[in-house]
């Protein structure tokens, strides 16, 4: 399993929210990128960038800092926040991203998610699935809707999407522990869904929202998720990447 830390963007610098609140927020760096070197000099494989300022806003507000990412470090790294168009999507992965992450359109158009495939294959494109007590939330969180985790998934899939990130908004940000009850029946629903297109295998899932601890991140392992996303316990010494890239590197996937 893949321990991918998070960069968490806000007018330029690196933040964690507490529950998705933009009022609610810990500075932790000035400096993006030198916060991307240290990750990789760490051992991460990959590192996990959201755009927040371009979740709330709609639009990409923070392309110049995957432009500076792409020229400094030499790990992938996959961004979200305000992918709403083809033309986002396409500027995103041209700047240097691995992956794209898009959350709204993937509930709100699904033909958008069609042509980001066609253009851009299965391979480069994840989608989030944020959950706020049990329903998922889009526009930055802001907006509740009436759709749950696996019925999005289950309906992507038959679109050929194969990657998903799950984030339990409550969770996100806590320091707590991730909602494994949850987490665990997404997982069983993997079992049960096929996925069309070129993608070649069962669905991946990323896991994020409350992992706090090596234990955790064992657990996530163990139940066959492909990777978790680590966000606060880093910055916080909870977890210090190397241990956690040992402890899980011969662990589920």
């Amino acid at each position: 399993m893949e321990v991918i830390p998070a960069i968490d963007l806000r007018n330029g610098l690196v933040v964690r929210l507490y529950q998705g609140d933009y009022d609610n927020q810990t500075i932790y760096s000035t400096d993006p990128v030198k916060v991307a070197c240290a990750f990789e000099d760490a051992g991460a494989s990959r590192i996990h960038v959201v755009d927040l300022d371009g979740a709330f806003d709609g639009v990409p507000r923070n392309t110049h800092i995957y432009e500076a990412l792409s020229r400094y470090i030499g790990i992938p790294f996959q961004i979200g926040g305000g992918l709403r168009t083809i033309e986002a999507v396409n500027e995103a992965l041209a700047v240097g991203a691995d992956r794209v992450i898009i959350g709204t359109i993937a509930i709100t158009d699904r033909e958008l998610v069609n042509r980001v495939i066609a253009e851009h294959g299965a391979q480069r494109i994840v989608v989030g699935l944020d959950t706020r007590d049990g329903f998922l939330a889009i526009n930055g969180w802001t907006r509740n809707t009436r759709s749950n985790a696996v019925g999005a998934m289950t309906e992507l899939a038959a679109l050929g999407v194969g990657r998903f990130v799950y984030t339990d908004i409550g969770r996100d940000g806590t320091l707590t522990e991730p909602n494994f009850d949850a987490l665990a029946s997404l997982i069983r629903h993997t079992n049960r869904t096929d996925v069309t297109g070129d993608w070649p295998g069962k669905i991946e899932l990323l896991a994020s929202g409350g992992i706090s601890s090596i234990p955790h991140l064992e657990q996530l392992a163990d139940l066959g998720f492909a990777g978790a996303i680590v966000g606060r316990a880093i910055y916080t010494g909870a977890i210090d990447i190397a241990t956690a890239v040992a402890a899980v590197m011969d662990r589920g996937k």
